[in-house]
């Protein structure tokens, strides 16, 4: 059964207040739509954690610094009402601009320390963007659990480190990636890609499996770097944003995988930027 299309905030809080007076918990999954199996594990994890589940859908323009990336944004709702049918999820939130930023609207929420580096520093302005629409969907829709995929994982330590100073009471729960048979991540952003620069892209996660092995054995990123980068432009990626390796909690730069430590890369290929990141063993 379709769940049913919320768009108002007063709809939404009026369902909302009924769950919290029965003492139900409240899960949501916040998304741009789009949904691939990388969202729907997200659903998924809500619905084992959370008596109500509430799926967002909101396009965001406050955190594209690209129109033309906002104007390209797949935008799939009536398929993602049917593919979330089978979880009956209790509400899919599909707020339109004036819900989420009314005329007048002037408040900016930025989280320092996270978000110049990574995407941020190629991105000016995206994490604020999605710090301000996050802790408004944590607070328009109550929730007790929010979950995201480690895909984004400096997204999710941004949305962590926000809610935890800004005193919203809510869980913020990482989830695995989700990737192709071939070990591309999930990506609303894959739609974009054609079918050869699809199976080319597969060749990222291969790269970054070999470069963090090697790490995880005591190696340095900066004896692996270019070798990996030169693996990535033989298989037809463009410029390459950044391949780093950064501590797990502060996303501090490490050339020396000796504390828990993620390998991240941002890479162009056909013209779609493709962001990735795993776990490095802690080197011996």
């Amino acid at each position: 059964m379709t769940a049913p299309i919320v768009r108002t905030r007063a709809e939404l809080r009026a369902m909302t207040r009924s769950w919290r007076q029965a003492g139900e918990t409240i899960g949501v999954v916040p998304t741009m739509g789009a949904l691939h199996d990388g969202h729907l594990s997200l659903v998924a994890r809500a619905k084992e954690m959370s008596t109500r589940v509430i799926v967002t859908i909101f396009v965001n323009p406050k955190q594209f610094n690209n129109p033309d990336d906002l104007a390209n944004y797949p935008r799939t709702e009536h398929e993602d009402a049917r593919k979330l049918a089978r979880f009956a999820v209790d509400a899919i939130y599909v707020p339109d601009g004036a819900q989420m930023y009314p005329d007048g609207f002037a408040t900016n929420v930025s989280v320092a320390g996270l978000t110049d580096v990574l995407c941020g520093a190629h991105r000016a302005g995206h994490f604020d963007g999605v710090a301000t629409v996050v802790s408004k969907l944590f607070l328009q829709t109550s929730a007790d659990f929010a979950f995201f995929g480690e895909k984004d994982f400096q997204q999710l330590q941004v949305v962590r480190r926000m809610a935890r100073d800004l005193d919203i009471p809510v869980e913020v729960v990482g989830c695995p990636t989700i990737r192709e048979i071939d070990g591309l991540a999930m990506s609303s952003r894959n739609l974009l890609l054609s079918d050869q620069a699809r199976a080319r892209a597969a060749t990222l996660h291969e790269v970054m499996e070999e470069t963090a092995e090697k790490l995880g054995q005591g190696a340095l990123i900066t004896d692996l770097r270019a070798v990996a980068e030169a693996r990535l432009k033989a298989a037809g990626f463009g410029e390459i944003d950044y391949l780093e390796m950064r501590t797990h909690d502060t996303l501090a730069l490490i050339e020396a995988a000796r504390e828990p430590a993620r390998l991240f890369a941002a890479v162009w290929m056909a013209g779609v930027r493709l962001i990735d990141n795993i776990e490095v063993p802690e080197a011996r």
